[in-house]
């Protein structure tokens, strides 16, 4: 072999080992990236579920959504004589 497809080699071989670690790094990017993306849209869906069920609560307890509460009838107290005595009951002993 002459020496200068010995030096071809190398370079060739360093070129590809370059490139397979470019890759690598590249993949491991994405996964990193892959998982914070899906760690923020949990954050913010959560957030939103949590906004919306806040929201509908006010709505129907504070808001407009509050139902007319009705009015029930009271009932009067009928006057009674202060000053009557209740009545005795007749005994039966002789």
């Amino acid at each position: 072999m002459a020496a200068g497809a010995k030096g071809r080699d190398d370079r060739v071989a360093r070129e590809r080992a370059r490139i397979y670690q470019a890759r690598l790094d590249y993949h491991r990017g994405q996964a990193r990236r892959r998982v914070r993306d899906n760690v923020i849209a949990a954050v913010v869906g959560g957030a939103l579920v949590l906004a919306v069920i806040g929201g509908q609560t006010l709505y129907f307890t504070v808001g407009p959504g509050v139902p007319e509460p009705t009015p029930t009838p009271t009932p009067t107290d009928t006057p009674t004589e202060p000053d009557s005595e209740p009545t005795p009951e007749p005994t039966t002993t002789p």
